[in-house]
């Protein structure tokens, strides 16, 4: 089958269209034939090498973390699933690659595609919709009522975490450029930080969640923004001690995490606030929870632009420049 792989980690890798042999289908695995795919930041930071320590992958490696498509077959333990489905995932970590033409994914970490979805538009939702449900829901445990101030509101994971935020009866805040500043007001925020004539440091307080999304300096400076008692929930990083126990890493792994975070953490809790660092994980039972707010409505998928299947350098370079509004797609059946 063709699938898009990089032979080398590094910034300056553009990665490639190669011939690759079929999965290998497992008892517990379904066999899909992708339609679509969507690019991630992660997809960029894994190709630049930025993750190499806590996900070793095995190179050469086909990207590729969103997949929305049709079972083909499944393995012997497979009840959920049958030939024909329209499916869509995030597969496991160590089994990505939807940058391919099929793909292999754990039965537990699939979910049904939404019916009034396209394939483009479903293959735009896992990675981001389970990184905004793991943070707000399972992590911070959003609440009615409470304020959360969301980084980024324009990007992929920002543009779903709004909706659902407002879904759950929260206010909320973010921050974007002058040219989106509309666009996400449309998505439900309740306050839009213009980060190029504003900051948000001086004009945000008393908030009860900050979704972390963007650099060091944007990090120590969402503490000032958190009441006591809040959470500051980062997918960017520095990953904590509790992550590295999490993901059972070697205990050299796990004494760098704990010096990289102590900055933060210590200045944490010194203000009474939780800091967490959030990977997200695959999960078909959330992403089926996603579906059904999706089906309802709650919330609608935010799509910049489409590529062909053998443009993908091209659709990588574009998200790199970080102008993207929603997800990128990648065609990947015609």
């Amino acid at each position: 089958m063709k699938a898009f792989t990089i032979d080398r980690y590094g910034k300056k890798e553009i990665g490639h269209l190669t011939e690759v042999g079929e999965p290998e289908l497992q008892e517990e695995d379904v066999l899909i034939q992708i339609h679509a795919a969507s690019v991630n930041l992660l997809d960029i930071k894994i190709r630049n090498g930025e993750f190499k320590l806590i996900l070793p992958y095995r190179l050469p490696l086909v990207l590729g973390h969103d997949v929305a498509g049709t079972v083909i077959r499944v393995g012997s333990g497979v009840r959920k699933f049958k030939s024909g489905d329209e499916v869509y995932a995030r597969p496991d970590d160590f089994r990505i690659g939807t940058f391919a033409e099929y793909i292999a994914v754990k039965e537990g970490s699939l979910a049904h595609k939404p019916t009034k979805l396209t394939m483009e538009e479903a293959a735009s939702i896992p990675l981001v919709g389970l990184t905004a449900w793991q943070v707000l829901v399972e992590t911070a445990k959003l609440k009615q009522g409470q304020k959360v101030f969301i980084q980024a509101g324009s990007g992929g994971v920002g543009s779903i975490a709004i909706q659902l935020a407002k879904h759950l009866g929260a206010f909320v805040a973010t921050t974007t450029s002058t040219r989106n500043v509309e666009w996400v007001k449309a998505l439900g925020a309740d306050v839009v930080i213009d980060y190029k004539q504003q900051d948000f440091a001086t004009e945000l307080r008393d908030y009860d969640v900050v979704l972390h999304s963007l650099g060091s300096d944007e990090l120590e400076k969402s503490l000032q923004v958190l009441k006591p008692g809040g959470y500051l929930v980062s997918i960017s990083g520095p990953p904590t001690p509790e992550f590295a126990a999490e993901k059972k890493l070697a205990w050299p792994l796990k004494l760098v995490l704990s010096v990289l975070s102590h900055r933060i953490r210590s200045k944490a809790k010194r203000r009474g606030i939780h800091y967490s660092f959030v990977f997200m994980r695959a999960s078909g039972n959330q992403l089926g929870e996603i579906s059904a707010l999706i089906e309802s409505g709650a919330i609608k998928p935010s799509v910049d632009r489409s590529f062909p299947f053998d443009s993908i350098a091209e659709a990588l370079a574009y998200v790199e420049t970080g102008r993207a509004k929603g997800k990128v797609i990648i065609k990947v059946k015609s």
